[in-house]
């Protein structure tokens, strides 16, 4: 722990102080020594005059030393609290680069998993029983499909939905219309992830939508990724339709923010969060503010770094690197930490 550091210095300090203080108390009775034989010496007479010599001299040594704590007391305390600054630095430099790590390698697993995702919708839309379904649209063709994107759900859990939606923005078909009956025949032209689909430049293109909760899938939150479903399934087709596919963020992204290492202690003073392009909190270890807050982070233009805040905590944060050819959407990862009991 760095904290460490500061309370061997502040250990330190306090050791200083407290044997300066007993030098300081055997002086001060060694001068009531000396002063107790000079009153003696004087009551003796002549034959006392060699231990006044003495008693001065005990005096004088006392009083040199006294000068010595003093001076030893300035030096320490100067020295003591220029440590414990520089400690204090230390422990707040260690702690907040490690935190500005953990952000960082939180949003980089996010960006890796959000590219495959990326990659998923791109792919699939060159299905050839997603094509046809556009294609040669009947009840035929689309209970196929919904039977392949089915087939496809199956085999990765990541996902709550697949969703074949026509040019007019009409789900004609979705992976799950059992679980999900409330998709199929529903309008999403007004949405940006098909918009944006529908007006992209090629196959190697693709949209997404900030993390929100669906309603058509009992109001779970997901990350929408779209990609225009092309003739023949050509790169650069004619575009029949859209593909989208909604990723169950709330079980994936609590994996990310609840699984950052630390022990026992340090998660109970510790939030660890993702931030969209907008600050708004998209996920929280504790589950607090999730889609509703807007956390107030000062990067101060930097795309990674650490401060304490007003209330002493301190935070660290990473601008997502993004991951390939997948450039990231401006979020963040964003570390919060108490700190520890003293």
């Amino acid at each position: 722990m760095p904290e460490r550091v500061l309370s061997l210095s502040k250990q330190l300090a306090d050791t200083a102080n407290n044997k300066v203080g007993e030098i300081r108390h055997v002086t001060k009775s060694m001068k009531m020594l000396a002063l107790n034989a000079q009153i003696e010496a004087v009551r003796a007479g002549e034959a006392g005059r060699g231990f006044t010599i003495v008693a001065q001299e005990v005096k004088s040594i006392s009083e040199r030393i006294t000068g010595i704590s003093d001076q030893l007391t300035e030096s320490l305390t100067e020295q003591t609290e220029e440590l414990n600054a520089l400690g204090q630095g230390l422990v707040n430099s260690i702690r907040g680069q490690r935190l500005t790590d953990l952000a960082l390698n939180m949003i980089e697993i996010m960006d890796r998993n959000l590219y495959e995702r990326s990659c998923d919708v791109r792919w699939w839309a060159t299905d050839s029983a997603v094509v046809q379904a556009l294609s040669h649209p009947n009840r035929e063709t689309q209970e196929y499909a919904s039977k392949r994107l089915g087939v496809i759900l199956g085999a990765y859990t990541v996902y709550l939905d697949l969703w074949i939606v026509n040019t007019q923005g009409q789900v004609i078909a979705n992976g799950r219309p059992s679980l999900y009956p409330r998709a199929l025949g529903m309008n999403v032209s007004q949405e940006n992830w098909f918009r944006q689909a529908m007006a992209t430049a090629s196959g190697d293109d693709f949209s997404v939508a900030d993390v929100q909760a669906n309603a058509a899938l009992d109001n779970r939150p997901v990350a929408t990724y779209a990609a225009a479903i092309r003739e023949n399934g050509e790169s650069q087709g004619k575009i029949l339709g859209v593909l989208g596919v909604f990723f169950d963020w709330k079980t994936q992204s609590e994996t990310i923010v609840k699984g950052v290492r630390f022990d026992d202690e340090e998660k109970r003073r510790t939030r660890a969060m993702l931030l969209d392009s907008k600050n708004r909190v998209i996920a929280a270890s504790d589950d607090m503010g999730v889609l509703t807050e807007i956390f107030p982070l000062e990067t101060e233009g930097k795309k990674s770094g650490n401060y304490v805040d007003m209330g002493g905590r301190t935070v660290g944060f990473s601008l997502t690197p993004g991951y390939e050819t997948y450039q990231g959407l401006g979020w963040y990862g964003v570390i919060v930490q108490q700190k520890p009991a003293t």
